[in-house]
């Protein structure tokens, strides 16, 4: 092979390597969020808000605000001191709440056992307020339901992982994702995955978003959470590729840095 055609495959292997080693690197269309919508855009479809409902082992606080002192400490759970050892009454703190049993009954005072399960919070305390004014036990009530320890999890490539609680009725992923601390750079955003029980026949069902697509994310049914959703960000294939460099090394992105150098230099001292 005389010095000309040596000189051409050089550059080839090069050109090849310098190739594969680009083509590893994640695009910024792999990156931003809602590529499909511009400013002033409206979203054609949004998904159907489902609220949360409150369900078996849930734990929620009820509280009866009333003009009569004596009344509200009838209806009223004892607040409780969340220090380690101590269990004070009068203490502002906490407040003690109701965990929902098997049977998805809360047992409430003087008005017994309510169901409370497939109730929303707004439902559950428009219903104890018709039953305390319905048997003439208080005559101006106030109730407030929420909730207290339902939670969404969070794994995967995220910032923070971990369990979060629900604040409000209307928490979407995005929320969620948020108080992880977003998507590392290396989580994969074309298929962020939400694994949700369904209580009505105990089964997992699986739901995948795509977050650079606006309209896939709004129209999801798993844009608005449920309490109990694991929310998994699975790691794209850089991130892939990285978790086997000890153990296949001719993955390894410093592998073809160094291998593409080599041949560089060796296509210089050929040329020269």
């Amino acid at each position: 092979m005389d010095k000309k055609k040596a000189k051409g495959c050089t550059l080839a292997w090069v050109a090849a390597v310098f190739l594969l080693f680009v083509s590893s690197c994640g695009s910024s269309k792999d990156v931003v969020y809602f590529q499909d919508l511009k400013p002033g855009q409206s979203v054609e479809t949004l998904s159907a808000y489902t609220p949360v409902t409150l369900q078996p082992e849930d734990k929620i606080s009820i509280i009866v605000n009333s003009r009569d002192q004596q009344l509200m400490n009838l209806f009223n759970l004892p607040t409780i001191n969340k220090q380690l050892g101590q269990n004070t009454s009068g203490s502002s703190q906490g407040v003690s709440g109701y965990t929902i049993d098997s049977n998805g009954e809360i047992d409430f005072p003087v008005l017994g056992k309510i169901k409370a399960a497939g109730l929303t919070r707004e439902h559950l305390a428009a219903f104890i307020k018709s039953e305390l004014v319905g048997n003439n036990l208080v005559k101006d009530p106030v109730v407030t339901v929420e909730f207290m320890n339902l939670c969404v999890s969070v794994l995967g490539e995220v910032n923070t992982p971990g369990r979060y609680a629900i604040d409000r009725d209307r928490m979407t992923i995005l929320d969620a994702l948020s108080m992880a601390g977003d998507l590392t750079i290396y989580g994969n955003r074309n298929n962020v995955m939400v694994i949700r029980h369904e209580a009505d026949n105990g089964s997992q069902r699986v739901y995948g978003i795509d977050l650079t697509s606006g309209n896939d994310i709004y129209s999801s049914p798993a844009y608005y959470l449920q309490q109990n959703d694991v929310v998994y960000v699975e790691p794209n294939d850089v991130r892939a590729r990285q978790s086997t460099v000890n153990g296949n090394n001719v993955r390894s992105t410093a592998f073809w840095i160094s291998l593409a150098s080599l041949l560089t230099s060796i296509a210089i001292l050929i040329v020269n």
